[in-house]
């Protein structure tokens, strides 16, 4: 049974990230902002594609682990998803652990709503309580929470778009959110071989590149914005000495545009920094875990070893950096 969708402060926070971040001497926009509507759609087409392997070997270890996941946090958890977009992999947990509530929160208020409402008809007796709200800033979980044992559930390996210190500090923010005595499972991509990496991120059917244009479409949307989008193209590249992927959208040739009441300039070979997804081993996760105030647990990997979902405790008396 799916709840009224609870709106947080939605601000005017994606022209205001245009506006300074295009005037940067290194242009950037954030990756949260990818998900308006049409960015959670073809980010939902992304999943499905052969070179993209993180959503298949998630899907495979929850499969595989779920019994053993309930026996360590116990039934009755409301549980809280970090990003939940389409909730692809959410039931797989919610038939293991019996949950009292499930509380996707997701930027896309549209989006969210309509895939809220698809998970309630595959769970009839469950309170779904969907909140559109930015996750990464602080937001306000239902009233009806209160006193109810937390799950946290972050899958995907979202973490990855922030930079170390940025992601310790969202971790240690889930753990206020959640409360002591709460649990997080939480998905984090391994370091793997650069053809890989680089060939999910730049996918044969273009995918990923209209995932990535789609900020400049956005641009033009909401913003009345002139961008030619022919001027600029995708990019995605290993940068080993960051352990990170990046993506990029690179002008082809000298162009200009407007948006929200302000002009922009781009000589040929500029780019906008658009994504980092940053890659683990198993032990930097523990490490990670441990400096932003988790307990880790334990760990799991898919069969071949491209992807670890971790479980970590939030305990009374886990020790703090």
């Amino acid at each position: 049974m799916s709840q009224p969708l609870l709106v947080q402060d939605q601000d005017d926070a994606f022209a205001e990230a245009v506006r300074e971040g295009l005037n940067l001497p290194q242009k950037v926009i954030p990756a949260r902002f990818f998900y308006d509507q049409a960015g959670s759609e073809l980010f939902e087409a992304i999943t499905e594609l052969p070179e993209y392997y993180p959503t298949r070997a998630e899907i495979e270890i929850l499969n595989a682990r779920a019994g053993t996941i309930a026996d360590h946090v116990g039934e009755g958890r409301s549980v809280i998803e970090f990003g939940s977009g389409s909730s692809l992999k959410t039931p797989l947990l919610l038939r293991a652990i019996a949950p009292a509530s499930y509380v996707p929160v997701d930027i896309s208020a549209e989006f969210l709503q309509s895939s809220a409402s698809a998970l309630s008809r595959q769970f009839p007796d469950l309170p779904v309580l969907p909140v559109a709200a930015d996750f990464t800033r602080p937001f306000r979980i239902p009233a009806s929470l209160a006193g109810q044992p937390r799950l946290g559930f972050f899958p995907g390996s979202t973490l990855g778009n922030l930079a170390p210190m940025g992601a310790i500090d969202l971790l240690r923010s889930f753990a206020t959110t959640l409360g002591k005595q709460s649990w997080l499972l939480i998905g984090l991509d391994l370091a793997k071989d650069r053809e890989t990496l680089e060939a999910a991120y730049d996918d044969a059917q273009g995918v990923t590149a209209a995932f990535n244009l789609n900020l400049l479409h956005r641009i033009n949307r909401e913003l009345g914005g002139t961008v030619r989008i022919e001027d600029f193209r995708h990019r995605a590249i290993w940068n080993e000495a960051l352990g990170r992927i990046e993506m990029h959208l690179v002008a082809v040739r000298d162009t200009h545009f407007e948006a929200g009441g302000r002009g922009f300039r781009f000589a040929a070979g500029e780019h906008i920094h658009t994504e980092n997804s940053y890659k683990w081993t198993r032990a930097e996760a523990r490490l990670m875990a441990r400096a932003s105030g988790w307990m880790p647990v334990t760990d799991w990997t898919d069969s071949a070893g491209r992807f670890a979902l971790h479980l970590w405790s939030c305990e009374p008396d886990s020790p703090q950096p």
